[in-house]
């Protein structure tokens, strides 16, 4: 055991005073920190009042519209007609065509009919005066011959009851509401219904067998076109999914990205030789174009296209100027920025030759700024397909304006769904492509 004497340790603090004789902030700063956070969070959860928004939030709605991306539903309406028979209806654009008649709707030699909501778990019949719905294991009769449908016996937990009719939720595999002269029917499918051929298609309804066979070695189905095409057609043309109008949207939003990332770059190059102080020694050309690239930079994305929707109208041409300005102002700050950090030595070598302007940028500069410009570029191009999706939204075109239209619906979600699968596939390759490019150019491997 070693014993320092009081002459030893003064050495030690004179020869090592960041360790003995700290100031408050190294002492406390990480603490002070760390309460500041505290605070700074407890502050957030009064200014935006949380408990009362997660308390208020309608949470039900988000398995609501998760299970209605995945599946469809078919809607039959079973009306009691004054004679007691029962007449089915289905909505106008029903996923099952004009004239349905699916499996799981019986009609019963007494007049009821029994539908399979999901096998035989859950089901419903119903008859002129009595309706059943059998789930989780017990059926409940629901009278329907007084003023208001009335449950017979105690009402389950799944059934509510109101003044007149009685809704029985039989979770994701639909539910029932029961009135007195009609009972109305949502069973779900998982799955998007009819996203090859829709109801209107010659090959609607065909097994894929029939269908393959068709278009290859089956007679005509029109005279004057081939199966092919008409199946083509009818899968570009589905009025249900539109296919044709989401793929040009689409291809719309990737050329916004690609022109307005193009000309920003293009304009922002030599903008940026000017705004950087050690290549252009003009104090105030490089202030002026400096706040230039701040001003562009500053006003968003999405307010530049707004302006130019006003100006030019909806379409790509308001989103593809909208990416160009703020890509001008972005890539203009991050050239000069990288050209204001270069090594002057090539480039004072090379002019010590007595070589030319143009030949002093081309051998001294050049081959400094190139990764970064390349690196910049490309990942602005990559984040602008996101974007222009964003912009598409306010009327700059694209497929973020059908996006928002199927949106504002409130019943196309697995429209949404389609969509939103296409733009992350997009966003993917976009990505994987931008990353391959940039390691290619810069000479780097991948990982």
């Amino acid at each position: 055991m070693t014993v320092i004497d009081a002459n030893r340790m003064h050495e030690i603090e004179t020869r090592y005073p960041e360790y003995f004789h700290r100031s408050f902030r190294q002492r406390f700063g990480g603490l002070m920190i760390l309460m500041a956070t505290l605070l700074y969070g407890l502050y957030a959860v009064w200014f935006f009042d949380l408990p009362k928004l997660f308390a208020e939030a309608h949470w039900e709605r988000v398995g609501i519209y998760l299970s209605q991306w995945v599946s469809y539903d078919v809607q039959p309406e079973l009306r009691i007609q004054d004679d007691g028979s029962i007449e089915v209806r289905y909505p106008r654009f029903s996923p099952l065509g004009d004239n349905p008649h699916p499996d799981w709707l019986v009609n019963n030699p007494d007049g009821s009919i029994s539908v399979s909501i999901n096998g035989t778990s859950r089901s419903v019949s119903v008859s002129k005066s009595e309706t059943i719905v059998t789930a989780h294991g017990v059926s409940v009769p629901v009278e329907l011959s007084s003023g208001a449908p009335k449950v017979v016996g105690p009402v389950p937990g799944w059934m509510t009851v109101y003044d007149d009719n009685v809704l029985a939720d039989l979770g994701f595999a639909g539910n029932v509401s029961i009135s007195v002269d009609r009972v109305k029917i949502r069973k779900r499918f998982i799955g998007w219904a009819n996203f090859i051929f829709d109801t209107q298609s010659s090959f609607f309804d065909k097994p894929v067998g029939e269908v393959v066979s068709l278009i290859v070695s089956g007679p005509r189905i029109k005279p004057d076109q081939s199966n092919l095409s008409l199946a083509f057609d009818d899968i570009w043309n589905n009025s249900e999914w539109q296919h044709g109008d989401v793929w040009t949207k689409l291809f719309q939003t990737i050329v916004m990205a690609f022109l307005g990332t193009l000309l920003g770059a293009l304009t922002a190059f030599p903008l940026a030789f000017m705004a950087a102080r050690n290549i252009t020694p003009n104090r105030l050309l490089n202030q002026i174009l400096k706040r230039f690239f701040d001003f562009l930079r500053s006003v968003d994305m999405l307010i530049w296209a707004l302006f130019l929707t006003r100006a030019f109208g909806p379409g790509p041409l308001a989103g593809s100027g909208a990416i160009f300005l703020t890509e001008t102002g972005t890539l203009g700050k991050l050239y000069s920025e990288g050209l204001e950090n270069i090594d002057n030595k090539p480039r004072e070598g090379i002019k010590s030759t007595g070589a030319e302007t143009v030949l002093v940028h081309r051998y001294g500069i050049m081959p400094q700024i190139v990764p970064v410009i390349v690196s910049q570029t490309l990942y602005q191009w990559e984040s602008n397909v996101r974007g222009a999706t964003i912009i598409g939204a306010v009327g700059a075109g694209g497929i973020g304006l059908k996006l928002w239209e199927a949106m504002r619906t409130n019943a196309n979600w697995e429209n949404v769904a389609y969509m939103v699968i296409l733009i992350l596939i997009v966003v993917f390759l976009f990505d994987s492509a931008s990353n391959a490019l940039r390691h290619r150019l810069m000479g780097t491997k991948t990982h």
